[in-house]
């Protein structure tokens, strides 16, 4: 059991929560849930111990084994993947060596007698007694088995970590604390970077043999799937529901209702004693009455109505042109690097108006297919656009191509068009972008901040083929939100590629598998997809590892 014992944390004055409590049971799995700036990466960050409160404390177990992932991290360079992922087990490797190399002294030494021989008696007895009480483990196929499920091939294992991206060597940080079996798992959006069929393997992992879990996440179903617990960190304080997110927004609506409800009687009964006041003040029969009634209203604790988004800002893409019956046609598509295959003969054609997904494991095609389809690659076979299509494209480092020099203002004014234009401001700070922040340069915004701009940018761009490449990976959930709505009202055609099933949910008709070197299409959606090919990529993971 960890407590979290009223913490309080204040910046330059400011106080972002004050007299926090909760405790952590053994397999309680927690979504830790607010908006942003309310606190929750600064709360996770002081339960591992990463941040020290200004008051209050954390209390656990001496032998407690707390692991954290936060947003951004690095691994060591100079090791394999493996080399890395082992060192999950450094401890215990450690403690093994350091029995051996104890052994091996008593073997040369006679001074049988003597308390320096008597003390490494004893101190391999110590080792011994906690590495050998430890599970027999077969450590090099639990490595395997837990980057397997995380989408690494064997061919990787013995490749350095610096050949990866972020996120996939976020995946090995992932695959280290998974391998230690702690206590507590501190998860800090940890499905951003990582493929569908990573995601459900990790959601069984924590279902199925963790123990307790937090988690910050924006993966509505990753979240819903595994929690059974949330916390919200709002307006300085905590609320604790029994309940996974979406009972939790139950809930918490019927608190809010609660709270109006409170705040409305508690104004009338300020109201209706103001006007007493008011009409009584120098009448000098009543003057302990009007007395006693301001003392009682300058104590009164005034009841607050907890923050929440209540703008009902809809976006749609402008118009535009319409396209011809086949934006996309695809014939015997081949495409290598070298000797690596990535996907051979493929064909299809998406048609006028269709919402497709592209999944798959991350390095099976996807992001080179949308490559092709945008022409910036060469490969063999025929890929076209058909008539009229005007071309819409989030790419993952779509970010990176925003103009520094300008503001987040400036840099929506230059794309919108029409009666869009009296709405930026309110637009932008659907997106999080508010006040003074409109005059930042794009320069000095976080990625995830740049993200947001990126796709605020592309709403309002008329477009007739929209090709999004992980859209969702720095946006909220109410980002979300406004996002899906304006893609599903969207008249054009969408080639989507996400791992965020509840985002992909209703947005897909069709999908589209890479897998193996081949392009396969099903007529599902993306639920019905995922349902059909759970348990079999599960097996495989073990049978494989």
């Amino acid at each position: 059991m960890i407590s979290v014992d009223a913490i309080a944390v204040e910046f330059s004055g400011d106080t972002l929560f004050s007299d926090v409590s909760f405790v952590i049971n053994e397999n309680d799995k927690i979504a830790l849930m607010g908006k942003n700036g309310a606190g929750k990466s600064t709360m996770m960050k002081i339960i591992a111990g990463e941040q020290k409160p200004n008051r209050g404390n954390i209390r656990f177990p001496k032998d407690a084994v707390i692991a954290y992932l936060p947003q951004h991290l690095l691994t060591d360079d100079s090791c394999t993947v493996f080399e890395e992922a082992s060192k999950a087990f450094k401890e215990i490797f450690e403690m093994r060596d350091e029995m051996a190399r104890l052994n091996k002294e008593l073997e040369t030494r006679t001074d049988y007698e003597s308390d320096s021989y008597m003390k490494i008696i004893e101190k391999v007895s110590d080792l011994g007694e906690k590495f050998y009480a430890l599970e027999d483990l077969n450590y090099e196929a639990e490595v395997e088995k837990a980057l397997r499920g995380l989408g690494f091939k064997r061919d990787d294992f013995h490749r350095l970590t610096s050949e990866f991206s972020g996120g996939w060597r976020m995946r090995i940080e992932l695959a280290k604390i998974l391998l230690k079996k702690p206590d507590l798992i501190l998860l800090d959006e940890p499905t951003n970077h990582v493929d569908i069929e990573s995601v459900v393997w990790l959601e069984d992992f924590l279902l199925n043999k963790a123990k307790a879990v937090v988690v910050i996440s924006h993966d509505k179903t990753f979240i819903d799937n595994i929690t059974n617990r949330t916390i919200e960190v709002t307006m300085g304080r905590i609320y604790d529901y029994k309940a996974n997110y979406s009972h939790y927004l139950q809930l918490r609506e019927e608190r809010r209702s609660h709270q109006i409800k409170a705040y409305q009687e508690q104004q009338k009964f300020i109201a209706d004693n103001q006007a007493f006041i008011e009409r009584f003040k120098g009448t000098y029969s009543k003057t302990n009455q009007v007395n006693s009634r301001e003392r009682m209203l300058e104590k009164l604790q005034i009841i607050e109505i907890d923050e929440i988004d209540t703008s009902a800002l809809k976006l749609r893409f402008p118009p535009s042109v319409r396209s011809g019956d086949y934006p996309v046609r695809v014939e015997n598509l081949s495409k290598s690097y070298g000797d690596k295959v990535v996907f051979k003969n493929a064909s299809f054609s998406i048609t006028r108006g269709e919402k497709v997904s592209f999944v798959g494991r991350n390095g099976e095609g996807k992001s080179t297919m949308i490559k092709a389809i945008l022409g910036e690659i060469e490969v063999e076979g025929q890929c076209t656009l058909g008539h009229n299509v005007k071309v819409g494209y989030f790419a993952q480092n779509q970010a990176s191509l925003l103009d520094p020099e300008i503001t987040i203002f400036q840099t929506v004014d230059e794309v919108a068009e029409g009666e869009i234009r009296t709405q930026i401001k309110n637009i932008l700070g659907r997106f999080m972008f508010s006040g003074d922040d409109l005059e930042k340069k794009v320069s000095v915004l976080s990625g995830g901040e740049k993200t947001r701009l990126a796709m605020v940018k592309l709403l309002l761009e008329p477009v007739n083929l929209l090709i999004l490449d992980e859209p969702t990976n720095h946006l909220d959930l109410k980002s979300k939100e406004v996002l899906k709505e304006a893609l599903l009202a969207f008249d054009g055609t969408l080639i989507l590629v996400s791992h965020d099933r509840d985002f992909l949910q209703g947005l897909s008709q069709k999908v589209f598998e890479f897998k193996e070197h081949r392009v396969i299409e099903h007529f599902e959606t993306i639920d019905a997809f995922l349902v059909r090919n759970r348990i079999e990529n599960l097996k495989e993971i073990d049978l494989k590892a």
